[in-house]
């Protein structure tokens, strides 16, 4: 339990032996007892009235935290896409240039195999 629950308890409790043990009639102590309960169930509602406050400004700014952090992740996915994009165009430029280069030296090695396969003709003449 709570202190502070603790401490109305026993407030509370002192009170009401408090009433119990004064030299009242019996109406008296009811309509006592009566108004002092009124007055903490007022209380009570005026506590529960601010609680409730606060858990709807909690929720307002759960809320709006939670709308920054879904704007700032697909912000985050917009780029990682553009990001991956651009890659995927590298790589293909990439490959393309590859795949000349590779047929290039295909090419030169074609030549340079009928190359010395001439002068091999021609030398064991």
């Amino acid at each position: 339990m709570s202190k502070l629950l603790k401490v109305a308890a026993l407030a509370v409790g002192g009170f009401v032996a408090g009433i119990l043990m004064a030299p009242k009639s019996g109406k008296e102590t009811r309509e006592e007892l009566k108004a002092k309960a009124e007055d903490v169930k007022k209380k009570a509602h005026k506590e529960a009235d601010k609680l409730k406050l606060v858990g709807e400004e909690g929720k307002k700014e759960l809320k709006k935290s939670a709308n920054v952090t879904r704007d700032e992740a697909v912000a985050f996915g917009r780029s990682a896409k553009a990001s991956a994009e651009k890659i995927a165009a590298e790589a293909a430029a990439l490959g393309g240039e590859a795949r000349t280069r590779a047929s290039r030296v295909a090419t030169d090695a074609k030549k340079t195999a009928e190359t010395v396969a001439k002068d091999a003709k021609r030398t064991l003449k």
